[in-house]
C-alpha cells in the first residue's frame, strides 16, 4: 500500500526473546543505525495546536542517508491511530532542506536521536528495535505485505503480533516526538 503506513509500537521488555522468535520465522536482521529525526512545525498550521497531534514533518539523517517525511495520522482526532498517509523521499543535502524549511517559516520542534535495528520478515512485516536516550526501548511493527485495504492490513498486523506469542510491554499510542514533547497524544 504505497503512501500508507500501518504500524504498532510497544514498550520492549525482552528484546532477546523477540529476536529469537523472529529468527525462527526466517526474519532477516539489519545492522543497527543511528537516526537523528528533526521535526518541524508549519507556519500556516500549528501541528501542536489540536488536542490530539495528527501531523508530523521531519528530516531524518542516518548512516544510510537522509530523507524528508510527512505523516498524517488517521483517524485525525482519535487518540489511538490506525494508519497514516506517509510521504517520504530521499534527500541529498539535509542541511539545504533544513534551510529551505526555515526560510519558509517552519520552526524546529524536537529532535529524536535513536538507535534502530530493523528486522524484516520477508513480504510481511518490518520489526524495528528502537532505543531512545531518556525515553527507553521500544519495538515497532510495520505492515509490509499485500492487503485488500487498510482494515485488512491492520488485521494481518494484529494477527502477526498475536502469533508471535512473545511478551511485549504496553502498547504505545503516541510517537517519539510526543514523548519528548511530553504530550500524551
Amino acid at each position: 500500500m504505497k503512501y500508507i503506513e500501518v504500524e504498532q509500537k510497544y514498550v520492549l521488555t525482552d528484546p532477546e526473546a523477540l529476536k529469537a522468535k523472529l529468527k525462527g520465522l526466517d526474519a532477516v536482521p539489519g545492522t543497527a543505525t543511528r537516526q537523528i529525526d528533526s521535526y518541524f512545525n508549519a507556519p500556516h498550521r500549528d501541528f501542536l495546536e489540536p488536542q490530539v497531534i495528527s501531523e508530523w514533518l521531519r528530516i531524518r539523517e542516518s548512516d544510510r542517508g537522509a530523507s524528508v517525511n510527512f505523516k498524517l495520522w488517521h483517524p485525525v482526532d482519535a487518540v489511538t491511530k490506525t494508519h497514516a498517509d506517509e510521504y517520504e523521499t530521499g534527500v541529498e543535502d539535509p542541511e539545504a532542506v533544513r534551510l529551505i524549511l526555515t526560510a519558509l517559516g517552519f520552526t524546529p520542534l524536537v529532535t529524536v536521536d535513536k538507535t534502530r535495528e530493523e528486522w524484516t520478515v520477508p513480504g510481511t512485516v518490518a520489526v524495528a528495535f528502537d532505543t531512545l536516550a531518556d525515553a527507553g526501548t521500544f519495538v515497532e511493527f510495520e505492515f509490509k505485505g499485500e492487503a485488500d485495504g487498510i482494515d485488512d492490513a491492520i488485521e494481518q498486523l494484529d494477527g502477526f503480533i498475536a502469533g508471535l506469542d512473545v511478551p511485549l510491554g504496553e502498547r504505545v499510542a503516541r510517537g517519539y516526538p510526543h514523548m519528548l514533547l511530553d504530550r500524551d497524544h
